[in-house]
């Protein structure tokens, strides 16, 4: 007999399998449900810090509801009406047999500030992957009529979640994510990259004068290692003002040939082409570098959060690396510019004292 496929049943195959910190956050409310005095326990989370809105609804509402009497709560679901009931003003979804299917899978309730441990990482971690997915969207948001000082600031908010990520869990010596960090100018943005540099680089030719200005770009700011050579040769034709002035392309290209930039195998006829092109100003195409290399560092911290193998301890020194870069192409670029960005107030974290680790407790099990 032939089987007809419903249209529903392939929608629901689909559907990807919820994430372990699904199941967590099930034992978690099931421990709070069976056994509501253990919310003292609890720390460090709120309802924000869950991974749905069901379960986010049912963790405020057993927040918001006093405690029952322990007796009275084992004889009667009076309480556990209450906080369907209070829940379902959020989710209304819920119903009382998903409520007790969560205090069925949940396997040890004094398990419970450990469960918490755990949503709070996992909520960690959504909030940095976020916030450097929003740096990256920033530096291509084009309609900002002021697009550095506005990505520093975005760049400060990630710095900023990443110190609250190191007062919850404190990172440890050594420990480095796992994760390869992306290279410099993925798809799709490797074409704008490389015409980006090749605009500096021509427009700096045409207009050496602003070269001086633009100190504080080094070769490593640059995605493509030709156009890293060439911007070392223009910075010192300008600086030696040497053997013409002012520079033009094949005075740059002599220079690269001395220094061993065709030995690669690279044309002349392409390098003049690249240096032969000029638009707007050095100054404007420098600082899109700097945003390229702000886009890199939401990219990297972007690629070791979507790691869920990447511990908290882990996201803050990867992270922490990451915003160092950026730092110093920052300092580099406010030095030479005089245009220093006051950073976003970092408020002093809070130090939270963590519940038992999983393993401590599982040592007491």
């Amino acid at each position: 007999m032939t089987h007809t496929s419903d249209p529903d049943e392939d929608q629901l195959d689909s559907i990807p399998p919820p994430q372990p910190v699904f199941h967590v956050e099930q034992a978690l409310l099931g421990a709070l449900l069976l056994d509501p005095q253990r919310l003292s326990s609890v720390t460090g989370i709120a309802a924000g810090s869950f991974s749905t809105a069901a379960h986010a609804a049912l963790f405020a509402a057993i927040s918001a509801l006093p405690a029952p009497d322990p007796v009275e709560h084992a004889r009667n679901t009076k309480w556990l009406d209450q906080v369907l009931a209070a829940a379902r003003d959020e989710a209304r979804g819920l119903t009382a047999s998903y409520l007790h299917t969560l205090i069925q899978v949940c396997p040890w309730p004094r398990h419970a500030p450990a469960y918490a441990r755990m949503v709070e990482a996992e909520h960690a971690r959504r909030c940095l992957r976020a916030t450097a997915e929003r740096l990256v969207q920033t530096v291509r948001d084009t309609s900002l009529p002021h697009p550095v000082h506005t990505v520093l600031a975005e760049a400060d908010a990630l710095a900023a979640v990443v110190d609250d990520i190191a007062a919850r869990f404190p990172p440890r010596a050594g420990a480095l994510p796992r994760t390869t960090p992306p290279p410099p100018t993925p798809v799709p943005d490797h074409d704008q990259a490389v015409e980006e540099e090749q605009l500096l680089l021509a427009t700096a030719t045409a207009h050496p004068a602003g070269i001086e200005s633009m100190r504080w770009l080094t070769p490593g700011d640059f995605t493509h290692p030709l156009h890293a050579g060439l911007w070392q040769c223009l910075s010192a034709l300008a600086r030696r003002r040497d053997p013409v002035d002012p520079v033009d392309p094949v005075t740059v290209l002599w220079e690269a040939q001395q220094r061993g930039l065709l030995d690669d195998g690279s044309e002349p006829g392409e390098v003049l082409r690249i240096l032969a092109e000029p638009a707007g100003s050095a100054e404007h195409w420098g600082e899109r570098a700097l945003l390229a290399t702000a886009a890199h560092t939401g990219r990297r911290i972007d690629a070791y959060a979507a790691d869920p193998a990447t511990t908290p301890f882990q996201l803050v020194v990867g992270a922490r690396r990451a915003l160092a870069d950026l730092g110093a192409t920052r300092t580099r670029w406010q030095h030479a510019t005089g245009l220093v960005q006051p950073q976003r107030p970092r408020p002093a974290p809070t130090t939270r004292a963590g519940p038992p680790t999983t393993t401590a407790v599982r040592a007491t099990r």
